[in-house]
């Protein structure tokens, strides 16, 4: 059963590629969703699909190996919905 994780990833982490090598990395785990910028400062990622590849994602959020500089990573897991194609950036 595919799930949806919703990701908010604080610190340096718009203007610095951090979205392009999001959608990356999910596309390699075969996740749709998006990564859009936030007026305060934070990326918000939403990715579906199955619980050990968003869990990869997730990972790969808080790794340390990302453009920018991380500071943090709140997350928030449901059900997925289905209504999302592809991996946008916002």
């Amino acid at each position: 059963m595919d799930v949806r994780l919703n990701a908010w990833v604080r610190g340096r982490v718009q203007g610095v590629g951090f979205r392009w090598w999001t959608r990356a990395r999910a596309l390699e785990l075969g996740l749709v969703g998006s990564a859009s910028n936030r007026p305060d400062g934070r990326v918000e990622v939403v990715a579906e699909g199955s619980r050990e590849n968003c869990e990869q994602l997730l990972n790969a959020l808080r790794s340390g190996d990302t453009p920018g500089q991380v500071e943090s990573v709140g997350e928030q897991w449901s059900a997925a919905r289905g209504d999302l194609t592809g991996f946008i950036e916002r």
